[in-house]
């Protein structure tokens, strides 16, 4: 059935929501419950697309547990949960969670959408400067030895240049990257864009140093403005390990240089902030300016 002509969706556009939840680190249990609770609040929202932190299922600071196979396999248990409990929600899901795969760790986003997994991208690019140490515990996706992995009795898409494409929503093409992937030179977002993705996502953990809030709305308004793209982001909020971190819970989201919505930092409790793309105007500004001329890199 298509939607009513008062649904944004019969206007080329598409709501999409990010969530900041309050987790506890390496309680997974709890993690599930609070993006549960969140994703069935963008679906009442009517979002298409619905965006967690990254590692938002473990939370991200927790270094040295994420060896720990208890904590691994309560993840792996908490997305077969929250892939039951998508069956009857609007959005993808985009959760953060730390997979054990083929005898490596991997730093991943699971993409799920009403009862199915619909792959999983790994990050590419691992902070290793500073305050960051993700080299100790994982693998870079550029390292992965297989395009797909058997994941709750099913062959799974993996990989950083996965493309997913909503056939009942025109120009809807989605493309997940991870928090260090746009701080780079090239982002994978780049090559989805001239693939064809419209909406780029990033879940970032993202702690806060002085000016970083403004880089970060310069980085994302910038990559939608390159892209001619939507671009979505989190940060980690409430009750990740603040050992020697500080966490500012930012959200963003921007539609080709224009920002849509902006989460409240350093809130106390969850937020959900939502935007609506208008992927009608996107296709439109492509095809009139040297995007379109442009060949990508992977398809």
């Amino acid at each position: 059935m298509k939607p009513s002509f008062q649904s944004i969706y019969s206007h080329g556009m598409v709501r999409v929501a990010v969530c900041i939840p309050s987790v506890r680190v390496a309680d997974v249990v709890h993690n599930v419950e609070r993006t549960i609770k969140l994703a069935k609040e963008a679906s009442e929202l009517g979002s298409a697309v619905a965006l967690f932190p990254e590692l938002g299922l473990s939370a991200y600071s927790n270094d040295d547990l994420f060896q720990q196979d208890a904590l691994l396999d309560a993840v792996k248990t908490g997305i077969a949960q929250l892939i039951k409990e998508s069956e009857p929600l609007t959005p993808i899901l985009l959760v953060g969670a730390p997979l054990r795969l083929d005898g490596k760790l991997f730093n991943c986003a699971a993409v799920i959408y009403r009862g199915e997994l619909l792959g999983i991208v790994p990050k590419t690019y691992l902070p290793n400067y500073r305050e960051f140490y993700e080299k100790r515990q994982f693998t870079s996706g550029r390292h992965a030895s297989a395009r797909e992995v058997w994941l709750f009795g099913r062959s799974v898409p993996f990989g950083s240049d996965l493309i997913f494409n909503a056939p009942n929503v025109e120009g809807f093409k989605l493309h997940v990257e991870i928090c260090e992937d746009v701080w780079t030179p090239i982002p994978p977002s780049t090559y989805a864009a001239l693939a064809g993705a419209t909406v780029l996502a990033n879940l970032s953990a993202s702690n806060i140093t002085i000016g970083k809030a403004e880089y970060r709305r310069r980085l994302c308004a910038s990559q939608s403005a390159k892209c001619i793209a939507a671009y979505l982001y989190s940060a980690a909020g409430p009750g990740e390990s603040t050992t020697d971190l500080a966490w500012d819970g930012h959200a963003l989201i921007y539609e080709n240089d224009e920002l849509l919505a902006e989460a409240e930092r350093f809130s106390d409790g969850e937020q959900i902030i939502t935007g609506d793309v208008d992927l009608e105007r996107l296709l439109q500004e492509r095809i009139h300016s040297s995007f379109a001329r442009r060949k990508p890199r992977f398809a």
